[in-house]
């Protein structure tokens, strides 16, 4: 018998909903029951609606399913996966709540509302505990959780052990961010060949803001953040997937290098023991080569959903500083989301 739970991917013809038809197809707890898109695209096959843009599989397998339209009641199901634009998903999201359904959305619309957990499952599972509050403030029998946008979601998940471990008082984050973190096609070649972009326009204010809330703590009724100072310059590099980021922090009781790499190292969490579909064995891999982590080498380890950690080392300004890498597009979307639609699955959160 058939037990998997009925899914919906809105947005899909994009490149993440790409990513999320292409994770989901052959996924052994949830079974891809519809394909959404603009009112421009329902009804057409899967196939004639987009240009498929990843590697693997065309449309993966399901190049002649039919669109159905994003906002229309036949798109419904249990579970819903949104790779919306931010300025249409807030209540196209809202609808499919408002009808029961539970919504895990890659979209900035609801991502720093007060009832909406921002999960990254690994760093804040109890984050959760939200959804009662959510849906009783609103009146929903459903509920929107978010995950973060990806530069935060690959520094937390090295600023989380940390800060568990020691106490984190301060970082600072210098990040050199992929191109397709701008969403299909990117940024102009003529722009970005050759070239860094010092300014990615509200990313600095976001990885600031999402990390604060991501590290707090859920006091029954909303999230204390957790009070931090934190400093971050974000950059736009000509890399196609894979955000590295340069980062110092400050931690209480001046640990050493050795303590450090040894809660990093060591660091297993809610996913790790549960055993999730999509987590990775290690959340964190930590490098010895003195040119690690790099791009071409280490991105798509595990699916993309490993965070790599390297040159852990003294810092004379903070204490300590480190370089990270993560994949955008699996780990800080996609990937991320299906993870968090997993975890609440396995915590019993879901209306199916």
């Amino acid at each position: 018998m058939n037990t998997r739970i009925p899914v919906t991917v809105i947005g899909a013809t994009g490149v993440v909903g790409q990513r999320f038809t292409q994770r989901l197809a052959q996924h052994p707890e949830f079974e891809i029951r519809h394909l959404a898109a603009s009112s421009r695209s329902a009804g057409k096959s899967y196939a004639d609606a987009c240009t498929w843009r990843l590697g693997s599989t065309p449309y993966a397998g399901l190049a002649h399913q039919k669109i159905v339209e994003s906002s229309s009641t036949a798109a419904m199901a249990p579970l819903v996966f949104s790779a919306l634009d931010a300025g249409v998903a807030g209540p196209i999201e809202e609808e499919f709540a408002r009808a029961g359904a539970t919504v895990f959305s890659n979209a900035s619309a609801h991502r720093m509302d007060e009832d909406v957990p921002l999960l990254v499952p690994e760093v804040n599972p109890e984050h959760l505990d939200l959804l009662p509050v959510q849906r009783q403030r609103r009146g929903w029998s459903g509920a929107i959780l978010c995950n973060p946008n990806c530069t935060t979601t690959v520094l937390v998940m090295a600023l989380a052990p940390l800060h568990r471990a020691f106490g984190l008082e301060a970082f600072s984050l210098v990040s050199m961010q992929a191109v397709s973190g701008s969403g299909y096609p990117g940024v102009a070649s003529l722009d970005i060949l050759g070239n860094v972009l010092p300014y990615i326009a509200g990313e600095e204010e976001k990885v600031e803001e999402k990390a604060a809330r991501l590290l707090g703590s859920f006091n029954g009724k909303s999230i204390d953040p957790a009070i931090i100072s934190s400093s971050a310059q974000c950059h736009r590099v000509p890399v196609i997937d894979g955000h590295t980021e340069a980062v110092s922090v400050k931690l209480h009781g001046n640990p050493t290098t050795e303590e450090i790499i040894e809660v990093l190292s060591e660091w297993r969490a809610a996913p790790q023991e549960l055993g999730l579909t999509s987590a990775p064995p290690s959340p964190l891999v930590i490098h010895n080569a003195p040119d690690r982590p790099q791009v071409v080498h280490d991105v798509t380890t595990d699916g993309g959903m490993s965070v790599h950690v390297g040159r852990i080392r003294p810092c004379s300004v903070l204490g300590t500083k480190f370089v990270l890498l993560g994949h955008n597009t699996e780990r800080g979307a996609a990937g991320g989301s299906v993870l968090n639609a997993e975890l609440a699955v396995a915590r019993g959160l879901i209306n199916s």
